[in-house]
């Protein structure tokens, strides 16, 4: 079955043989969902093209046929646009593709399956962590220990925070505001349950840095050099000053066309929930919500039906 994650910035997919759950290709096409929608509300016609563009260049790079399963999740952009609904039909009428919106509750949970099968299969701890995903138009926070999962999602990505303060000097000083909620939501899971053990990080801020840790570009990047790498907060400055110093060529051959802006602001999203949760160091796992739809519909009867995608038990648990 394929698997599609159509974020704020990228669309994402991947296909996992269910039998024996091995993970056989992969796709990812800066797509930016999200593009506009903070001053309009709306996902623009460019937007949409570029998806629908998209979804053609993944049929033709998985060679996926008639018959293989297909399930199409969407999330922040989508939720928070005013003609989401009439963008999705749009999508499906040109591409064939129906995505579904999920919750950010959702997508966290999905998120989380996907870090945690990541986490075991390399053997790093899985039990008691706290995850943060970083996406264009929202961050979620999962902690979760043997005892309980608890998550929120929070409005702060790194598409509708670069698009709506600009400079990274106004972002600095919105973030405290920005992020309140998050820092009580972390603050008081710690006064009633206690610390976690361990801090993970996914999506393209934390994996893009950890690339450059490595000496990845945007085309040479590889995920199982980045699953497991540990980042300390205090080279996230280092690596944001070597992104800002690089001529534009070299800053998008590092990062991507048109993300530089995007991983800059991420930076300081990345840097400021470094200090919410109260850690110094994170591992990154390159795995997430594509894995995660994918994971939960093997392990579904219900995703037989990819149209009732919203019936897959995302706990699994």
């Amino acid at each position: 079955m394929v698997a599609i994650d159509l974020g704020s910035n990228t669309l994402r997919a991947v296909r996992l043989m269910c039998g024996s759950g091995h993970f056989a290709g992969d796709f990812e096409k800066i797509v930016r969902t999200a593009d506009g929608l903070q001053k309009s509300g709306h996902i623009s016609q460019e937007a949409i093209g570029r998806i629908v563009t998209a979804i053609a260049e993944m049929r033709e790079a998985l060679k996926i046929d008639e018959e293989e399963r297909i399930v199409a999740c969407t999330t922040e952009a989508m939720r928070r646009a005013v003609n989401g609904e009439a963008a999705i039909e749009e999508i499906y009428r040109r591409s064939g593709i129906r995505f579904q919106v999920i919750s950010g509750e959702q997508e966290a949970l999905l998120t989380l399956k996907a870090v945690r099968h990541r986490l075991q299969k390399m053997a790093l701890p899985d039990k008691s962590l706290i995850m943060i995903d970083i996406g264009g138009a929202s961050t979620e926070i999962v902690y979760r220990t043997p005892m309980a999962t608890k998550l929120r999602s929070f409005p702060v990505g790194i598409v509708t925070i670069a698009q709506r303060y600009g400079s990274l000097e106004a972002i600095a000083s919105a973030l405290p505001a920005l992020l309140r909620e998050a820092r009580s939501f972390v603050a008081s899971l710690y006064a009633e349950r206690g610390r976690v053990e361990s801090f993970v990080a996914t999506a393209g801020t934390p994996t893009t840095v950890a690339a450059m840790k490595h000496g990845l570009t945007y085309t040479s990047y590889d995920p199982r050099k980045i699953n497991g790498t540990v980042l300390e907060k205090v080279e996230l400055r280092r690596y944001l000053a070597q992104l800002l110093e690089m001529p534009k060529v070299e800053r998008e051959r590092t990062v991507g066309v048109g993300r530089e802006d995007l991983i800059a602001a991420g930076i300081l999203i990345f840097e400021a929930l470094f200090d919410i949760v109260g850690h110094e160091r994170c591992v990154v796992i390159d795995d997430g919500l594509r894995e995660g739809i994918a994971l939960a519909c093997c392990e579904s009867l219900e995703c037989r039906d990819a149209g009732r995608v919203g019936k897959i038990n995302i706990l699994g648990e």
